[in-house]
Order: structure tokens, then sequence, then C-alpha cells
């Protein structure tokens, strides 16, 4: 197996604007690929009709015939799977902080010093996402996610407010703001807020408002959407927001699907 040493990647994203972030050139993505081996990237692999995910590496590309090898699972059962005739590879990766995610098929496999690997056509497309460009999830009703934000009562007291998150993505949150809450205007920073996702812990995040818009609810009442940048996160929580994400939509499609 590899010496892998990077952090480990996130869940696949949905994105806007799908076709500004592709990479088509054959050596622009030769290029990415080499990167993810030469920083012994750590890469997340999705088996998409199975919804498994292993820790995986890139070995090698090879330009000759057009393929490159990448370490196989310690489960078997995951292995079988990646062999599986028309399966799917999703592998999402970080390099240098920019979101590196693309697709692999026909994938074989083989044995490298004693070890499964994985032979692959190199894929004809790669995205290169940065954390700001990342898809916005309206936040579903069922699954809510909150955000407490500290305001200051008096000269030294600190309260915390408690605020309906209705979007969320990998570079900040929109929220709802009640009417009678002037103080929250544009290039405000709130130092120490809590986002409070449906599961596990409370995140502590740095927000700065960045836009603040009238709406009216259907009930005929009054309120703000405060759109919200992260400018301070700590160490995990992208995963965390980003696999928020993904469940979400894998949720919604299922729905969509009839399926559950």
């Amino acid at each position: 197996m590899s010496d892998q040493t990077e952090t480990a990647a996130t869940e696949p994203v949905r994105f806007d604007e799908q076709e500004k972030y592709l990479l088509r050139h054959p050596r622009d993505i030769r290029q990415v690929l080499q990167q993810l081996i030469d920083k012994r990237a750590l890469i997340s692999g999705h088996l998409s009709t199975r919804g498994l995910t292993f820790p995986t590496a890139l070995i090698s590309v090879d330009e000759d015939d057009g393929s490159l090898l990448f370490d196989g699972s310690a489960s078997d059962s995951i292995n079988r799977g990646i062999e599986e005739a028309g399966q799917l590879v999703v592998c999402v990766a970080q390099l240098e902080r920019v979101h590196v995610q693309f697709s692999l098929s026909d994938c074989q496999r083989t044995q490298l010093d004693g070890q499964v690997a994985f032979r692959a056509p190199i894929p004809d497309r790669l995205m290169r996402l940065q954390r700001r460009e990342f898809f916005r999830l309206r936040v579903p009703v069922a699954q809510p996610v909150r955000c407490l934000i500290p305001f200051h009562v008096g000269e030294e007291e600190v309260k915390r407010v408690e605020f309906r998150v209705l979007d969320i993505s990998g570079g900040g949150i929109a929220v709802e703001v009640p009417a009678d809450r002037p103080e929250f205007r544009p290039y405000r920073e709130y130092a120490d807020c809590r986002l409070l996702m449906p599961e596990g812990d409370a995140l502590s995040v740095r927000l700065m408002v960045k836009n603040v818009f009238r709406q009216s609810q259907p009930n005929g009442r009054e309120s703000l959407r405060a759109g919200c940048q992260f400018t301070d996160l700590p160490r995990g929580a992208d995963a965390v927001i980003q696999r928020y994400i993904f469940r979400m939509e894998r949720l919604r499609s299922a729905r969509e699907r009839g399926v559950g």
C-alpha cells in the first residue's frame, strides 16, 4: 500500500455551473493526478451504487496505455464491489485546499508487492473546486441546522441567540434573522458561534455577515435573510458540513426516485 500522509478527503459534492470547474484536456488531468501522487494525498473512494466508502491513494499514472493504478481496500467485499461491471468509483481528495473529484470505471484487479491494487482508464474529466464555489444546500425542515450567535447584553454579559439556518455550503450559511435585530448588518463579524448540525457535536465557527435582505413569510411576517461567510472553521468542520450536504442530497435523490 502507499504511504499516505495527506489529510483525509471529504464526501463528493454537487456544485454550481459544473462545466466551469471541469478539466478536460488530458495533459491537465494527468498533471493533477501526478500532483496527487507526489503529495501522497489520501483519497476517499465512493462506490456509487453501494453507498460504501474506502480510503485509497494513486500509485502511478501510465501515459502510454492511458491508465492509472490505485490502492485496493483492506476489505475484500469492497474490492469485489470495485470489480463489478458498471461500478463507478467516485474519488475525492484535497490538494492544497482545493477539492479534487473524478470518477473511475472498468477497474481491473491486480497485485502490487503482494497487495491488492486496481488499474483503470485515466478519467476524461476532473473537477477542481475551491471551497467558495461549493454547492449551497437549502436546509430541509426535517433535518434542520441551527446556529447560536453571541450578542452583547450590557457591557459584559453575552447572550447566544438561536437562528434557523436556511442554506449551507462549505463556505458559509444563510440565516433567518428577526426584523427586530437591526445590529445584524454586512461586514460585522461574530466570533465563537455554535453551528448545531443534526448529528455530532456543535461546531465553533466565526461568521462575517456579507449581505442582508428583507423577505416576507407566507404568513405575512417579515424577516431578514443574512448571508454569512465562514471566516474561521475548526479542523475537520468542513468535512462534517460536506458529509451533511452529501447525505441530504442523497436522501433527496432517493425520494425523487421513489426509493426509501
